[in-house]
């Protein structure tokens, strides 16, 4: 028996080797030109709309192109996963979700027709509410340890009166009058036919006669709340963490929004952060540098951290303590401390001490500062080429 499908190519005007631009464009053009928005009362042209969305809807997925190639339309709305009934979209829902997805979400739909989802979605269906945004600073400490904060926020919060219904009376809510309780009026600007979110009613479709005392008729209220955060040990700056259903409450009784919580960790007065590890700088003095030693380093452990010092060691030598840095936020492992001595010139120094040094000073030979030697030896051939001996 043959198919009563219609042909997707031609149905978007493309060929059977059509790219997928050439696909997507054809079907911007056509759908725009069948869209209901455009045509207001026009079965057939609602009718066309959800073809070109199908044809669309198959074409432009190329497993289910292939499939269509081969085996034809019915075999793609067999498919597993097609997003079609058997006869196509059976409602303009469908069709119009295809339709943003090809222009690139909701915001473009709404340029093109003036808000024009007007109240399709909106209208008589509860929205979520906003999600909020917190900034939270905390100490160099507290983001290796972890932390539980607590935070005073003031949201938005369903009114118990009414329940977020705006209204305490079931007569209360009458449909607009404006709209017809559609949520949209049109407007005829020159060959277009534009929709847009009805003006009384804010594209709701319907109006308060009888608003609830306690929230003015809005379903909700203003209300301060107490929120206990977990900050997690590794935490670093620019970390976010959600906490979903503590944003605001959504209008007509719709869900709650999220809150996030952005994080700011503290500079520290010793040490510095990088990746999961951190940073000391430890001051020793040239006896220390020149004959070794061994030192305790602070750390964040209970642990007492140690290092040896080897004889000679110079200024910006890091030595690694394991394990004594951030833990992974997310759970596995650990950093390292990494300890960058540097020798502190003495200064301050008595007659005696300046003594010593200058006697010092007439025992040094070269061999006991390579790195001068090598740099005063790479200065010279710098400036004098290869005629020094």
């Amino acid at each position: 028996m043959k198919s009563t499908m219609p042909d997707y190519y031609e149905v978007l005007g493309v060929s059977k080797g059509a790219t997928q631009d050439e696909i997507k464009k054809a079907y911007r053009k056509k759908a725009l030109e069948s869209h209901p928005d455009r045509n207001p009362g026009n079965p057939e042209a609602e009718k066309q709309f959800k073809t070109i969305s199908e044809a669309y809807e198959v074409l432009s997925d190329e497993k289910k192109r292939q499939m269509y190639d081969h085996y034809g339309a019915d075999a793609v709305h067999g498919y597993a996963g097609a997003g079609a009934g058997a006869h196509g979209y059976e409602t303009m829902d469908e069709a119009l979700r295809t339709f943003m997805g090809a222009f690139g979400g909701e915001s473009v739909f709404d340029s093109l027709f003036g808000g024009g989802r007007g109240g399709r979605e909106e209208r008589g269906y509860a929205q979520q509410g906003a999600s909020k945004r917190v900034n939270m600073n905390i100490s160099f400490e507290e983001a290796i340890k972890g932390v539980e904060k607590e935070l005073s926020i003031t949201n938005y919060v369903t009114c118990e009166t009414c329940n977020g219904k705006r209204t305490t009376s079931p007569s209360g809510i009458k449909r607009c009058n404006r709209c017809g309780g559609q949520g949209q009026v049109f407007e005829q600007r020159g060959f277009f036919s534009m929709s847009m979110a009805c003006p009384q009613c804010r594209g709701a479709g319907e109006t308060i006669t009888d608003p609830c005392k306690t929230c003015s008729g809005d379903g909700r209220v203003k209300a301060k709340k107490r929120v206990h955060v977990r900050i997690p040990a590794g935490v670093d700056s620019g970390m976010r963490l959600k906490l979903a259903g503590y944003g605001d409450a959504g209008p007509s009784g719709g869900e709650y929004g999220d809150l996030y919580v952005y994080i700011n960790v503290e500079a520290h007065e010793f040490f510095e952060r990088q990746g999961n590890d951190i940073i000391l700088d430890l001051p020793v003095t040239v006896v220390e540098a020149a004959l070794g030693a061994k030192k305790e380093v602070p750390s964040f452990s209970p642990n007492i951290a140690r290092i040896t010092i080897p004889e000679g060691t110079q200024s910006g030598k890091v030595f690694r303590v394991k394990g004594e840095g951030f833990p992974n936020v997310h759970g596995s492992g650990k950093g390292d401390l990494l300890v960058r001595v540097f020798v502190e010139t003495p200064t301050n120094l008595s007659e005696k001490q300046r003594s010593l040094l200058a006697e010092f000073a007439t025992l040094e030979a070269p061999a006991n500062f390579p790195r001068k030697k090598g740099f005063l030896d790479r200065v010279k051939d710098f400036f004098g080429g290869s005629s020094h001996s």
